[in-house]
């Protein structure tokens, strides 16, 4: 069994290369999806990361954009934008207030937006999810077992599960004060300077014993954003000390100083890391080796095997996925030596 840690686009083009006969098969996979970049929009929960790795494994992500579903239509959404113009509101994200953020449902507390001319284009089948989701939390499920339920819906090989049942916040702290990450990275493009980040709620929030039970596996860290793709789960209590008994690969999303998408430099500089490989590797500590592009010269302490790690589809990612086993197999065998 592997489990890899997932967030934003990075793990999900990872989870391309799995594959009944290659080096990794799916039904040995258990996904750990961030949810610290979750948002309550217009009353439904809406969960990213998760969601991505559902659709990809549904075979209905729209991989143009890695996010939603292919083909969705947008009428709710258009309608919104149209009624909230033709009465005169403002558009753009209208964060709840604080009041309002630790009212109702637990695990929406501290990313509650209104859903009016909503900031996050939801398409109708994607609604579709966050409302079931939502509606079979209220009926008194774990967002655990809500995720497994859509999972088995969308016919997913991998077990996907949250990283918490416990509402954890990425909260950006900018030059121009404090915004869910959501609002950082889809309205305001990641344009303001980032002065630090907090995973609000982490301290209280445990893993699940699912994630408990998958981190007794290796692991495999995606090239996902360290700070807030990965970082709400190494936030979580315990998590990084189950990670320092565990073989642990990571694969980087940086070649050198040249990250391959997204906002993870902007975001490590914030938090005081350098936004480079060395960066990364400063950011696991717990981790065993690292796999890193051939272009990459970047010197580590730690074992390093080196493959293309361009990841533009499924040879891609059986190629990357090969050189993940390899290390952890070396890893196990102690074969750096």
């Amino acid at each position: 069994m592997t489990t890899f840690l997932a967030g934003g686009t990075g793990t999900p083009k990872l989870l391309d290369g799995l594959d009944a006969d290659g080096s990794v098969a799916p039904s040995d996979v258990t996904v750990v999806g961030n949810t610290g970049d979750d948002v309550e929009l217009g009353g439904h929960l809406v969960c990213p990361d998760v969601d991505t790795v559902l659709f990809h494994g549904g075979d209905v992500l729209d991989r143009d954009r890695w996010w939603g579903v292919a083909g969705d239509t947008t009428g709710t959404h258009d309608e919104l934008h149209r009624l909230a113009a033709a009465a005169g509101l403002d558009d753009g994200p209208r964060y709840l207030p604080d009041d309002a953020q630790t009212r109702g449902r637990t695990i929406a507390r501290w990313r509650r937006f209104s859903g009016v001319a909503e900031f996050m284009e939801i398409g109708d089948r994607d609604r579709a999810v966050h409302l079931t989701r939502t509606s079979l939390i209220d009926e008194g499920h774990s967002l655990t077992a809500v995720t497994r339920i859509l999972a088995e819906a969308f016919g997913l090989d991998v077990d996907l599960v949250p990283m918490s049942d416990d509402p954890v916040a990425t909260i950006v702290h900018t030059a121009e004060g404090p915004m869910h990450f959501q609002e950082y990275w889809v309205d305001r493009r990641a344009e303001p300077a980032v002065e630090d980040v907090e995973f609000r709620g982490a301290d209280a929030a445990t893993p699940t014993p699912s994630v408990r039970d998958a981190l007794t596996d290796p692991v495999v860290v995606g090239p996902s954003n360290p700070v807030t793709s990965i970082g709400p789960i190494l936030a979580l209590p315990g998590v990084e000390a189950a990670l320092a008994e565990t073989p642990v690969v990571v694969v980087s999303p940086f070649v050198g100083r040249e990250v391959f998408s997204g906002p993870a430099a902007e975001l490590m500089e914030g938090v005081g890391l350098d936004p480079s490989t060395a960066g990364v590797a400063e950011a696991y500590p717990f981790a065993d080796a690292f796999v890193l592009d051939d272009a990459d010269e970047t010197a580590l302490d730690r074992p390093v095997v080196r493959t293309d790690t361009r990841l533009d589809g499924p040879d891609d990612a059986r190629r990357v996925l090969d050189a993940v086993r390899d290390a952890l197999d070396r890893v196990a065998t102690g074969g750096w030596r």
